[in-house]
C-alpha cells in the first residue's frame, strides 16, 4: 500500500510540473501572441483606410456628379450630365466646389475601408474553416460563391459601422451656394439632424444599402480575387511576371470587378440617397438649387421610394448618375484594392485575402 501511495505521489508531483510547465509556455506565449495580433490587425486596417481615402479623392469630383445627378428635381434640372454637369460646378463653384463633400467622405470611407478590408479577411478565414471542415478536405479554397458570402458580410459590417456618416455626407454634397441653409461640416449636420429629426434619421436608407451592398461589396471581392486566382493559374498573355500579377493587371481586375457590382446595385444607392433626403425641411431647395418647383420627397419606405421614383419619372431615374459613376468606379475600386496590397506589403503583413 505504501508502494502505491509512493507512485500515486510521484504521478501526482510530475503532472503538477508539467501543467506548470505547459502554463509558464502559454503564458509566454499569450504575452506575446496578442502584441502580435493587435499589430496585425492594425496594420490591416491602417492599409484598407490608406487606400479607401486615396481612392475616393482621386474621383470625388465624379462622386458629387453622381449624388447631384441622383437627386435633382426632375422639374427643375441643372444638371444635363456629366461634362455639362462638372462644367458648371466648376464656373459657379470653382475647384472647391469640385471636391465639395470630400473631406465628409473620407472622414466616412477611411474607416469603413478599413473595417470592409479587415471584414472580408476574417470572414474568408471563418467561412473557408467552415467550409473545410464541412468537405473534409484540409487543402479546399474559397470558391466564387463563398468569397461572394464573405464580401457581403464584410460590407453590410463596414456599411453599417459607418452609415451616419455616409447620410450627412449626401447631404453637405448636395448643397450649393444658393442653398438657403447651409451645414457647416460633419459635426454641425449631425448634431442638427439628431436635432431637428432624431437619431432614426441618420440610419434613414440604411435597409436599400443592406441590399445594394450584398450584390456591390461581394460582387467586387469574388469577382477581383477571382480573376487574380484564373490568372495566376492560366497565365494568358504572359500577365504574370515572378508568380505575381503587374500592376496594369491588378487594376484591370479592380475594374472589370467594380463595373459589375455597380451596375448590378446601382438603382438600391439611387433609392437610398433620395431616402436620405428625407426629413431634410431645404431638401427641395438644395436639390434644384434655386428653390423653385418644389416637389415632394416624403417617402414611407423603400417600396414606397421606388414606385414613387419610377412612376413619377420612370424606370430610367433608378440609373440616374450612372455615367459619372462608373467613370468614378472603374478607378476608384481598382485603386482601392492595389493600394491596399502594396500598403499590406510595405508594412509586412504576410495575410494575402486570396488566401
Amino acid at each position: 500500500m505504501a508502494s502505491e501511495d509512493v507512485k500515486r505521489s510521484e504521478s501526482a508531483a510530475v503532472s503538477t510540473i508539467v501543467n506548470l510547465a505547459e502554463e509558464a509556455k502559454l503564458a509566454r506565449e499569450g504575452v506575446k501572441a496578442p502584441s502580435y495580433a493587435v499589430l496585425s490587425i492594425c496594420k490591416s486596417l491602417l492599409a484598407g483606410g490608406v487606400a479607401g481615402g486615396v481612392s475616393r479623392t482621386a474621383v470625388a469630383p465624379l462622386e458629387r456628379m453622381k449624388i447631384l445627378l441622383q437627386v435633382q428635381n426632375p422639374h427643375t434640372i441643372k444638371y444635363n450630365g456629366t461634362v455639362q454637369g462638372l462644367k458648371y460646378i466648376w464656373r459657379t463653384e470653382g475647384l472647391r466646389g469640385l471636391f465639395k463633400g470630400n473631406g465628409t467622405n473620407c472622414a466616412r470611407i477611411i474607416p469603413n475601408s478599413a473595417v470592409k478590408f479587415f471584414s472580408y479577411e476574417k470572414a474568408s478565414e471563418g467561412i473557408l474553416y467552415l467550409y473545410r471542415q464541412q468537405t473534409g478536405n484540409e487543402n479546399a479554397q474559397l470558391t466564387p460563391l463563398l468569397r461572394l458570402g464573405a464580401g457581403a458580410t464584410a460590407g453590410i459590417i463596414a456599411m453599417s459601422a459607418t452609415y451616419p456618416m455616409d447620410m450627412v455626407r449626401g447631404r453637405l454634397t448636395v448643397q450649393t451656394a444658393n442653398s438657403p441653409y447651409q451645414y457647416r461640416g460633419i459635426a454641425h449636420a449631425l448634431a442638427t439632424v439628431l436635432r431637428e429629426e432624431g437619431p432614426r434619421a441618420l440610419y434613414r436608407g440604411w435597409v436599400p444599402s443592406v441590399i445594394g451592398v450584398v450584390p456591390y461589396v461581394g460582387l467586387n471581392f469574388a469577382v477581383y480575387e477571382s480573376l487574380k486566382d484564373w490568372l495566376l493559374k492560366s497565365n494568358p498573355y504572359n500577365v504574370v511576371e515572378n508568380n505575381e500579377l503587374t500592376i496594369v493587371t491588378r487594376l484591370s481586375c479592380g475594374a472589370i470587378a467594380g463595373t459589375v457590382g455597380q451596375t448590378i446595385a446601382y438603382p438600391l444607392d439611387v433609392i437610398r440617397r433620395r431616402m436620405q433626403m428625407v426629413g431634410w425641411k431645404d431638401a427641395s431647395s438644395v436639390v434644384t438649387g434655386e428653390g423653385r418647383s418644389k416637389a415632394s420627397l416624403e417617402y414611407t419606405g423603400m417600396i414606397d421610394a421606388f414606385r414613387k421614383t419610377v412612376r413619377h419619372e420612370g424606370f430610367g431615374a433608378l440609373y440616374k448618375g450612372l455615367i459619372p459613376n462608373s467613370v468614378k468606379v472603374v478607378p476608384s475600386i481598382a485603386i482601392a484594392f492595389v493600394t491596399y496590397e502594396y500598403v499590406k506589403d510595405i508594412l509586412g503583413v504576410e495575410f494575402r485575402i486570396s488566401d
